[in-house]
């Protein structure tokens, strides 16, 4: 149950390990760009996310492709997983993942009703419930969503012939053959169909040794391939683009929101869905706000909240109806007077929401802000932190040139003591949010991650607001790092994923994906 309005809120407990600053080491990269290369733009990383275990990493792109990662230093030579609370990495040792696998998630397509191309893009993952040692995982681009199955599965082939087959046939050399149609007729006919094979005759001569030198061939399985199969597509249930996918607690359902609706699905019916929110105004030129985030409740399966592009999010109890036309909590934060400028909607606008790991707290990233909220006090947020001040007096040139509606995504640690979110020149941020933290730190996605590190002042402003227990932090100014070199805006970090259990970062830069721990 959500707790009521009177309760009083707090901040995040203090905690020893949460107060002092992390010291970030480069981990590893994929797909490292080399000096000039040109990067594709189907190359291009549009999504990210860690598996519930922290054992398992995927990657969607713009060119539709899902890739995975496994986790490798937290497995005995056996193969088998280490069951341990917390890696030490002060050792030298840090969190290694090696390349899975990859499948070709979505492909373009064209709606003929609307004359619509539709990307191949990789809007978001979710990962599902491992079962029976397959992984399962959602997948969307703007109007389809997948669910897939990847396995190992194990490579049958025939061995063991009493031939030559190379010399019976003709052929190049042959050690074995995959079990087909035609080996079958083969085994039962003694010989090789003509029809199937294409050949005329074959040698069917005794072996020199005579009859005891005939064996039986055998099939085996000497190798596993990792096979990923779509068990389900959920289609046709969006007239705009999809924005958000989020699994619910119960393991059987989840949610797909689009600018207006948010739709409730089971993950084994896919020709049905139910629309719990919409938003669509009886006549489109009175639309005021449009939903840009979704998330489930991490534990409480009637319990889910969506951010809209004014800056405010809803909680809603999907007890109370089925259609959730109104909300149990509004989170907004009041607008200081004499502050409004042709931007206040715009840099308002909310791009990404997640629940900490206890439910109680809910991280936003607008454009300019992360923003922490108690779902227990909806006055304003607990803190506030400041990611890219100094892009404040760009506005207009960020506007002509469209970058002021780049959408970064947010996270936070498994503890709840720290969040983070991206930045410009593929820079991203981490700071503190225990009570009495000063942490603000900023870091680059390279082998450095520490080279262009801004120094920003700690201490809370008292001026920027005038909630209580509100904490501003991280405001920087100066535009250029601490090499004097100017920022570039051409090159963002939007896509970055906290490991559950682990301080350890995944980021996407482009078409690279850098992994640091601390």
């Amino acid at each position: 149950m959500i707790g009521g309005g009177g309760e009083e809120a707090t901040a995040p407990a203090p905690a020893a390990e949460g107060s002092q600053p992390l010291d970030w080491k480069f981990a590893q990269v994929f797909g490292e760009r080399t000096a000039g290369e040109e990067v594709q733009e189907v190359d291009i990383i549009s999504a990210i996310e860690f598996d519930r275990t922290g054992d398992h990493l995927a990657t969607g792109d713009r060119g539709g492709r899902v890739v995975l990662f496994e986790r490798t230093d937290t497995r005995d030579h056996g193969g088998h997983r280490r069951e341990l609370e917390r890696m030490d990495y002060s050792n030298g040792r840090h969190p290694e993942f090696r390349y899975k696998t990859e499948f070709q998630s979505h492909e373009p397509e064209f709606d003929y009703l609307k004359s619509l191309e539709i990307e191949e893009k990789i809007n978001k993952i979710r990962w599902c419930q491992a079962a029976n040692g397959a992984l399962f995982l959602l997948s969307t681009n703007d109007k389809t969503i997948k669910f897939w199955k990847v396995q190992e599965k194990k490579v049958k082939k025939v061995c063991d012939l009493n031939m030559d087959l190379s010399r019976a046939m003709g052929n190049g050399p042959v050690v074995s053959s995959s079990i087909s149609a035609s080996s079958k007729s083969c085994m039962a006919n003694g010989g090789f169909d003509e029809r199937s094979s294409g050949y005329s005759s074959i040698d069917t001569s005794l072996p020199s040794g005579g009859l005891s030198s005939l064996r039986l061939p055998m099939v085996t399985s000497h190798e596993t391939s990792l096979v990923a199969r779509c068990r389900r597509i959920y289609a046709h249930a969006h007239d705009y683009h999809i924005n958000s996918i989020s699994n619910n607690s119960d393991g059987e359902t989840f949610i797909s929101a689009d600018d207006l609706r948010i739709n409730l699905w089971n993950l084994e019916i896919s020709n049905q869905s139910f629309n719990i929110v919409d938003v669509k105004p009886a006549n489109m030129e009175d639309l005021t706000e449009v939903i840009t985030s979704a998330e489930f409740h991490p534990t409480h399966c009637n319990t889910l909240a969506y951010s809209s592009s004014r800056g405010s999010i809803r909680l809603i109890d999907m007890r109370q109806s089925a259609l959730c036309d109104t909300h149990s909590k509004l989170f907004e934060e009041p607008e200081v007077p004499g502050t409004r400028s042709f931007f206040t909607e715009i840099i308002a606008s909310i791009s990404d929401i997640k629940f900490a790991k206890d439910g109680r707290h809910i991280l936003s990233r607008d454009y300019m802000t992360l923003k922490l909220w108690d779902i227990n006090m909806d006055r304003g947020p607990v803190a506030t932190f400041q990611v890219h001040e100094y892009l404040r007096p760009k506005l207009c040139d960020l506007y002509e040139n469209d970058s002021i509606f780049d959408k970064f995504e947010c996270c936070l640690s498994g503890d709840g003591h720290r969040v983070a979110t991206g930045s410009y020149s593929n820079l991203f941020r981490v700071f503190g949010c225990s009570e009495g933290s000063t942490e603000a730190t900023t870091l680059e996605a390279s082998k450095n991650p520490m080279r262009r590190q801004v120094q920003t002042p700690t201490r809370p402003s008292k001026s920027l607001s005038t909630l209580p227990r509100v904490l501003r932090r991280g405001a920087d100014t100066s535009g250029v790092d601490a090499n004097g070199n100017a920022f570039d805006f051409t090159t963002k970090l939007l896509h970055l994923a906290w490991h559950p259990t682990e301080n350890s970062i995944a980021c996407a830069a482009s078409n690279s994906l850098y992994m640091y721990y601390a």
